[in-house]
């Protein structure tokens, strides 16, 4: 009885299933099939330092990815990411500048821990979410205006605290977050890097919130059909305020991270970044359409995208065209997005 129950839920694999099935991965399959292609023809690919390099690369593209994927399910969008993950990394550096670096742009400033540097921009840039949410689930200003008001904002102000001013100079514990790394017993190129931690870390979080809390439910439930979630009896303004709050959040620990990495930072950091993670969620299952998505979707996307940089750099392609194929990957994405939400209709 179970058996036969099992086989009449079991739907049958037809051409149509087949062409729907590549139809809405097709950027995912074309991209794994560019690895392998790339792979067998250069050298060094497919090897130990090329994947850390990917990791390192995917690990705070992640992070921002999911803070974007929350705005994203809500049938909403953060256009001030990148500038948000700039910011983040011009506070940290003026925070976390050495005590004795000759050009430490506040020269005033006592030694700052690394966690009270952390702590610090995770908090600033919070404000800004909840000021982002409550534009957002009180005005009715759509996502699309709020965050690009936003952005140009936060844009100014980082111009104006760092007077336009390339920063170095950082403290060892600081940068050791990104650079470090945890040596595994199978040789001197095997080794977990810290920031793959803080990603993983991140995503463990994030997968919780969204399956597991009431969070999550409210989240999608809004995402599926606003009207009837408030029906329903969910606080939409206040969900919407926590998920700006958090995508705010997730991008001040991105940027910091990214900071770190650099070794530097200044008003360009974060140039793009919320393009780079709304293609990497739209690649991943995630909806622009609202009420779909998942944190391993976006890991998917993050990772293909990043993939994606890698081939053309061994290919070495123009960095020029680099962006125009990644902005033809952007709109692929939403209109294969936009193709399934219709079919659906």
């Amino acid at each position: 009885m179970e058996q036969t129950t099992l086989l009449k839920k079991r739907q049958p694999i037809t051409s149509k299933s087949v062409l729907n099935f590549l139809s809405s991965n097709a950027i995912i399959i074309l991209i794994v099939l560019l690895a392998i292609g790339v792979g067998i023809f250069t050298e060094n690919f497919f090897s130990i330092r090329n994947l850390k390099n990917l990791v390192i690369n995917v690990s705070p593209r992640f992070i921002i990815a999911c803070g974007v994927s929350g705005c994203l399910i809500t049938k909403g969008t953060d256009l001030s990411a990148g500038r948000m993950v700039g910011l983040s990394a011009c506070l940290a550096a003026l925070m976390l500048q050495r005590v004795d670096y000759a050009s430490r742009m506040l020269p005033w400033l006592p030694d700052i821990p690394v966690v009270g540097g952390l702590l610090a921009v995770l908090v600033i840039c919070a404000i800004f979410g909840i000021i982002n949410g409550c534009v957002i689930a009180f005005l009715k200003v759509p996502p699309f205006i709020a965050t690009l008001g936003m952005q140009t904002i936060v844009y100014g102000l980082c111009s104006v605290i760092t007077k336009n001013q390339p920063m170095g100079g950082y403290k060892e514990g600081y940068t050791k977050l990104a650079t470090g790394e945890i040596p595994l017993p199978f040789g001197e190129d095997y080794s977990i890097p810290y920031l793959a931690l803080f990603a993983l870390a991140v995503g463990i979080f994030m997968w919780f919130l969204y399956n597991k809390t009431r969070h999550g439910k409210y989240m999608y439930a809004i995402g599926g059909n606003e009207s009837a979630a408030e029906v329903a009896g969910v606080n939409v303004a206040a969900t919407l305020i926590r998920i700006y709050m958090l995508a705010t959040i997730l991008y001040a620990l991105g940027g910091f991270l990214l900071g770190a990495k650099a070794g530097g930072a200044s008003t360009a950091t974060g140039f793009g970044y919320e393009l780079e993670a709304i293609a990497a969620c739209t690649i991943g299952g995630v909806s622009t359409n609202g009420g779909v998505g998942k944190i391993s979707g976006v890991l998917i996307g993050v990772l293909v995208f990043e993939t994606l940089k890698i081939c053309l750099q061994f290919l070495r392609v123009d960095p020029a065209y680099t962006f125009i194929v990644q902005g033809l990957v952007i709109i692929v994405a939403v209109a294969l997005d936009l193709r399934k939400y219709l079919a659906k209709k």
